[in-house]
């Protein structure tokens, strides 16, 4: 029996559009990135995947610890939930969320939040501090070449060179209320980019050249800002990598542990890289609601279309049956989405066509809840943050 028999005999009480998490599908992939991170442990990232219960089930899993939370009200509200271990990856401005952060003992020893300037710890200061918070520096882990005229990477933080992240971390030390207990640097350039692109030639060649190079950059810039901030401050981990990057970012030996999330989903975005493969866990299910023509069917809604710059790759894919592929004069559509291909003449009204979304967690905005398939069978029904009532950006 193939996948597209086996979601179809599962899930044939329900009536699309609806989303299914593959359960065999999730956990080999989780094997494989424990197997990339050698021995170092992954702190799940909960944007790529949305939903408490997928992360109650990937951390009890041997290799998996801690969270990688993206906004300071979901870390308080997976705290409230009993997770442990929550760093807010990403600077946090958030009045209300700090002021219940600094009045809850337990959350403020549960959540670390990132910042990478002294700007960012006169917005704390300025809430009034109960507790000590846990912060961790972002640094920039972006490929410089060419003197500056060539860049590639996430524009995140401001700090880059030993000296700045130095002096920064000085400048936490010295002041009340503040405990530095880990850096943070995710390498974009490596992690997201892939490799293999079909029909990429001398472009996925350019991009090989470049991860090599930027690997071999960082693996001596972010050991020499480690040992600068180490003068300063007891640090507890030093955060790194991405799904893309799980196997190189091990090997510094600064580096305690690595970040991974969209590789357990592993969405349409993560099929072009050389080095790993996975399998697709989280797919959406849309129903055939005409046929326009013999080589063509509509299906309803279907315009999931992720989060980037804008282009083709940011479309959902039509994965099963397949063969199908959108129209070039529509797309993935608000309302309608056309599927043309020889595939549409097997196809009748009420059939499922099954999507893949082009990143990971972001479906789950899409979802209450996400079906459980084991074989052919629906074995649970787990609510997404949606499904909960939780919006967190």
């Amino acid at each position: 029996m193939d996948d597209r028999q086996r979601y179809d005999r599962a899930t044939a009480a329900l009536e699309p559009p609806f989303a299914i998490l593959d359960l065999a599908a999730l956990q080999a992939n989780a094997a494989d990135l424990v197997r990339r991170a050698g021995g170092k442990p992954i702190r799940v990232a909960s944007k790529s995947i949305r939903s408490r219960a997928v992360l109650e089930r990937v951390l009890s899993m041997d290799g998996f610890r801690g969270i990688m939370a993206f906004t300071l009200p979901e870390a308080l509200w997976l705290v409230e939930q009993g997770f442990t271990d929550v760093l807010v990856a990403y600077p946090t401005t958030d009045r209300a969320a700090l002021a219940a952060l600094t009045a809850d003992a337990r959350a403020a020893r549960e959540i670390t939040l990132t910042i990478d300037s002294a700007e960012h710890l006169d917005h704390l200061a300025g809430i009034g501090l109960t507790h000590d918070l846990r912060l961790c520096l972002d640094v920039d882990a972006g490929f410089v070449a060419f003197g500056g005229r060539f860049r590639a990477g996430a524009l995140r933080s401001p700090v880059r060179h030993p000296d700045e992240a130095a002096d920064l971390a000085a400048e936490i030390a010295k002041r009340p209320g503040f405990r530095l207990v880990g850096v943070l640097a995710y390498e974009a350039q490596i992690a997201g980019v892939g490799d293999a692109v079909p029909g990429g030639g001398a472009w996925n060649r350019v991009v090989r050249v470049m991860k090599s190079q930027s690997a071999r950059e960082l693996i001596v810039r972010r050991g020499r800002i480690v040992n600068a901030v180490r003068a300063y401050a007891d640090l507890e981990f030093v955060n790194g990598g991405g799904t893309g990057s799980v196997e190189v970012t091990v090997r510094e030996k600064a580096i305690t542990e690595v970040a991974a999330g969209s590789g357990l989903f592993h969405p349409r975005l993560f099929d072009n890289y050389r080095g790993f493969s996975g399998r697709p866990a989280a797919l959406f299910a849309l129903p055939v609601v005409r046929r326009p023509s013999p080589d063509c069917v509509t299906v309803l809604g279907g315009g999931y279309i992720a989060s980037g710059s804008p282009g083709p790759d940011r479309l959902p894919q039509p994965y099963l049956p397949a063969g199908l592929r959108f129209s070039g004069d529509e797309g993935a559509g608000e309302v309608q989405t056309p599927l043309l291909g020889q595939a549409a003449q097997d196809l009748s009204l009420g059939d499922r066509v099954w999507f893949r979304h082009a990143k990971s967690g972001e479906l789950c905005e899409r979802f209450d809840t996400l079906h459980v398939v084991d074989g052919d069978e629906v074995v649970d029904r787990v609510p997404t943050y949606r499904g909960e009532g939780k919006t967190f950006l």
